[in-house]
């Protein structure tokens, strides 16, 4: 079905907020409304948002940028989605109410199960299965954690009284009328593909749930929602409010999103998203990759009615949150864009190296039992060199993924496209192409992840043609050349990694 209209309309719940925007035939965003939501910390390593909160934000994002636009619901022609990936959600089917928060993709307390998971065979036990590690990251645990936790949960969830997914399947149930239904209709259970492809439960292969996986990690299948193709037919919103009757044509985890929203559509393409995390993707086509060197396969993104195109991924837990840390938490720097001032101050790093495993290391050393260091003080140095040598971290810490990746596929990357609020620091893309040795290429529109929804949505809905098309409205804005010479770029890593090892062992 097409849904007549001059718009569309995209849906990006991240991490630490909630955005709607509305894009043009251009591929131009006309319209933005943001809410940022809650990060609730319970006790040391645990991360959770209130899911209703979210939903709550997520209305309201609707409804500003609609009106901001001074458009209407008969303007859009199609809604997409976007969303953080493995947080997890679990609700009651008829009442609508989560019975826990939102566990987050950053909360470590199911590394004990999961090392109970992985026994004797170890993390990639089920790697070749899923492309995933068994480790904290993944979804399928954190359902498991819930119905452990929450008194009678898992009896209820046996019995069909619960209802689990990600923020995506939260959200479209939610979306689609919810506990009280449309017309009616039920409300939609559904997730796509490539968030899917994020829980430990779903086989890489058939693109569906795993029986012995669900059965093994403690998720009964009956909870977990249809899985569908990320550009095709979710259904269509019938909750009360400014989108109403609109069709949902698009959905993709924020990542694949972002390749989306780059015109990452060819083998052999690459994107780095510097948002809250560090997350770098590649295209390897329809030919299904599995990691040597500590990467994740993952699903980047299917049409209704075609094979899955896939990609291997480099997560890396703290980009942007290391900035937000030195903000919030030490108020190093009065805002986040202070920090570039401050490190070009510095000029170098003064020997600090800051190594921002909060919670453990992710790709590629995948070390639970690291935590987060700063070495190489001395009473020289300053807040200076701290600001330094946290973009260098992101810098460093890309710089391994890449290497990784590189031995994986044996592609060399001749340029790094990156998005992410973060690229809107000059100083750090600099610090990236030069620890490198790379081009680094920053788009026109560095909100890639939302942009990649509409997108999505847009191709799903007929509004745009091909993907051609799409990928032509991804326009750089700018590139940066290395500049540092090879002798200290290898020095500078060479103490990134004796720092990186120091690290190590904290967590028992």
């Amino acid at each position: 079905m097409t849904h007549s209209g001059s718009h569309i309309a995209a849906i990006d719940q991240g991490t630490t907020s909630t955005r709607c925007v509305i894009v043009n035939h251009e591929g131009q965003v006309i319209s933005s409304a943001q809410f940022e939501h809650r990060q609730i910390m319970p006790q040391q390593g645990w991360v959770e948002h209130d899911p209703m909160e979210i939903w709550d934000n997520t209305r309201r994002a609707m409804s500003i940028a609609l009106s901001d636009a001074d458009l209407s619901a008969d303007d859009i022609a199609a809604l997409g989605l976007t969303n953080q990936r493995e947080t997890t959600v679990v609700w009651d089917r008829a009442t609508g109410e989560p019975i826990y928060n939102a566990i987050v993709w950053q909360d470590t307390r199911t590394t004990e199960l999961c090392q109970k998971l992985a026994g004797e065979g170890g993390i990639r036990r089920w790697q070749d299965r899923t492309g995933l590690l068994i480790n904290s990251y993944p979804a399928g645990p954190k359902i498991s954690w819930i119905l452990d936790h929450v008194e009678g949960a898992r009896n209820r969830a046996e019995r069909g009284e619960l209802l689990a997914g990600t923020i995506d399947t939260w959200l479209i149930w939610n979306m689609t009328g919810g506990h009280e239904g449309d017309r009616g209709e039920p409300a939609l259970h559904l997730t796509d593909i490539t968030n899917a492809s994020r829980t430990l439960l779903m086989d890489l292969h058939s693109g569906q749930w795993d029986e012995e996986l669900c059965r093994e990690v403690g998720v009964p299948l009956n909870m977990l929602p249809e899985i569908r193709a990320s550009i095709g037919d979710f259904g269509v919103v019938r909750e009360r409010g400014t989108l109403h009757d609109v069709p949902l044509r698009g959905v993709l985890g924020d990542q694949q999103a972002a390749m989306f929203g780059q015109g990452c559509f060819h083998e052999g393409s690459a994107k780095n998203t510097y948002g809250t995390g560090l997350f770098l993707l590649l295209n390897t086509g329809e030919q299904l990759r599995f990691s040597e060197h500590g990467l994740l396969s993952t699903v980047c993104y299917q049409i209704a009615g075609q094979k899955p195109v896939y990609a291997l991924e480099g997560s890396v837990a703290m980009g942007g949150a290391l900035v937000q840390w030195l903000r919030d938490s030490l108020q190093i720097i009065p805002n986040a864009a202070a920090i570039e001032k401050l490190a070009r101050e510095a000029g170098d790093n003064g020997g600090v190296y800051i190594v921002p495993a909060f919670s453990g290391l992710f790709a590629p050393r995948w070390r639970s039992d690291a935590r987060g260091v700063i070495v190489g003080l001395t009473r020289f140095a300053d807040r200076r060199h701290i600001c330094r040598a946290v973009l260098e971290a992101t810098a460093f810490q890309t710089r391994e993924v890449v290497e990784a990746m590189v031995a994986d596929s044996g592609v060399e990357l001749d340029s790094l496209r990156v998005d992410g609020g973060m690229v809107n620091n000059e100083l750090a893309m600099q610090i990236q192409a030069d620890i490198l040795g790379t081009e680094v290429t920053r788009p026109e529109n560095i909100e890639t992840t939302a942009l990649g929804a509409a997108f999505a949505a847009g191709y799903g809905a007929g509004f745009w043609d091909s993907l051609e098309e799409l990928a032509a409205k991804s326009q750089v804005d700018r590139h940066w050349e290395p500049k540092m010479e090879s002798t200290e770029r290898e020095h500078l890593y060479s103490e990134w990694n004796r720092a990186v090892e120091r690290s190590y062992d904290w967590e028992k």
